[in-house]
């Protein structure tokens, strides 16, 4: 079943649990599906297209929440917060710090990455490997670490 599919069957199912805040964060994973696909002019997009866009969207309402807890606005950030909640239960699980160096290390032994100069061609190729799993600062700050590492 495709990330379309499951979104709608999932606001399916919310209209008739008659859940507001599950049913306003589905809808909004619609309309970003439905503007990629007007975007890319294709029936359907692929798994890692649909995870950058779940992660942005994700990431929108977690940082749309902090600004209404600054504001103190707690009835907004509340919103987002459980928006935020429901787009996360479509992303894979996040690696930790362990998991993460574990994983850049092994795509740098396998790219026969030396020094710095190779650092954009690892990131470029993590940020592949690990959609969704991990977040882009994370992965570029430690390829920066281990490489940096690596050259000395």
């Amino acid at each position: 079943m495709t990330l379309q599919e499951r979104i709608e069957n999932d606001i399916k199912d919310a209209m008739k649990a008659r859940d507001k805040d599950r049913l306003n964060a589905l809808r909004a994973i619609k309309s970003a599906i439905l503007l990629e696909l007007t975007k890319e002019g294709g029936a359907s997009f692929s798994e890692e297209a649909g995870l950058r866009m779940l992660q942005k969207l994700h990431k929108q309402r977690s940082e749309a929440a902090a600004i209404f807890h600054q504001q103190g606005r707690a009835d907004l950030a509340n919103e987002e917060e459980a928006q935020a909640k429901v787009i996360g239960a479509y992303l894979p699980a996040r690696m930790d710090e362990g998991q993460l160096q574990e994983s850049v290390l092994a795509l740098i032994g396998e790219l026969g990455a030396a020094g710095m100069g190779d650092m954009g061609r690892v990131i470029k190729t993590a940020n592949e490997r690990l959609a969704g799993r991990a977040d882009g600062g994370a992965i570029a700050s430690m390829v920066k670490r281990l490489l940096a590492a690596r050259g000395q």
